[in-house]
């Protein structure tokens, strides 16, 4: 480049003067730096590709993994979000609740009990439902009409309801035993339960005045309700994947994966568990 930036100097300088000269040097060093950046920038795409050919998009041979993942936004030490995304949009565990209650719409009529509201009562159980109760172990909650602590509840009457709706309630309950075994017992013969679990994701968020006592993994609860009902009248399933699971521990919303990605069943990465148990025609 010196050589070229000389023969411009000595070619130019005598037609345009010291002044004309410089400028076209100028002109000349810039065009120069636009050709090797561009070059660098090809240099670095190619890099990367290289980088992202192997599985996962990690280096190839030695050293694999290292360095080889971009985090971008998620290289960080405090979440997106503490209130599981609701300040962003549908939190990501609703999607696959809601589902879960969609697929088993048909089971929720009758008298028809709910944890805190009735929201989803009244969302999927519709003309069907013909009596709806809401249990709360707060006192205050207006909406309550019945008002009972599910591991001591002995004053809620056996054999009364069709279906109760049980979401992501048991796990703040620590005798989670007890609590399933009451919502057993306050079933009719032959009714539904309906419960979900959280798998993988935050266990506490104090904005929202929230503190589990558990996680369940599908096995767990398999066994927790192996213990109130015959091992033929229930289900159990768990829905995620690894980028669900990721997201949902940022706290990112549901309008921020795509529905493929939500969809995407990986057994080893169990973001939501639910459960339909049937009681007995016997009541046992």
């Amino acid at each position: 480049m010196k050589r070229y930036v000389d023969g411009v100097r000595g070619g130019l300088g005598r037609l345009f003067g010291v002044d004309g000269q410089i400028r076209l040097l100028q002109e000349a060093l810039a065009a120069e730096r636009g050709r090797v950046g561009r070059l660098e920038k090809q240099n670095r795409n190619l890099k990367r590709r290289a980088q992202g050919s192997g599985k996962g998009g990690v280096r190839s041979g030695h050293g694999q993994g290292a360095g080889g993942v971009r985090f971008g936004d998620l290289r960080r030490l405090e979440p997106v979000s503490r209130q599981f995304g609701l300040d962003r949009g549908r939190p990501i565990d609703r999607y696959y609740i809601e589902n879960f209650l969609a697929r088993h719409a048909e089971d929720i009529g009758g008298r028809v009990l709910e944890i805190k509201d009735s929201a989803l009562t009244r969302r999927y159980g519709g003309e069907r439902v013909t009596v709806s109760d809401v249990l709360d172990v707060d006192e205050n909650n207006k909406r309550a009409t019945i008002v009972a602590d599910l591991t001591r509840a002995d004053h809620v009457p056996s054999n009364t309801f069709d279906c109760i709706i049980c979401t992501q309630t048991l796990h703040f309950i620590y005798d989670i035993s007890s609590a399933v075994s009451t919502l057993q017992r306050i079933l009719r013969p032959g009714g539904i339960l309906l419960a979900t679990f959280p798998g993988i994701g935050q266990t506490s968020c104090q904005n929202l005045h929230e503190n589990y006592c558990w996680a369940l993994t599908k096995l767990s609860a398999r066994r927790l309700f192996e213990e109130a009902f015959p091992a033929t009248d229930f289900e159990v399933e768990a829905q995620g994947n690894v980028l669900a699971a990721v997201a949902f521990l940022e706290g990112l919303a549901v309008s921020e994966l795509r529905k493929e990605e939500l969809d995407h069943h990986d057994p080893d990465y169990e973001l939501l568990i639910s459960v339909r148990a049937v009681k007995g025609e016997t009541g046992s």
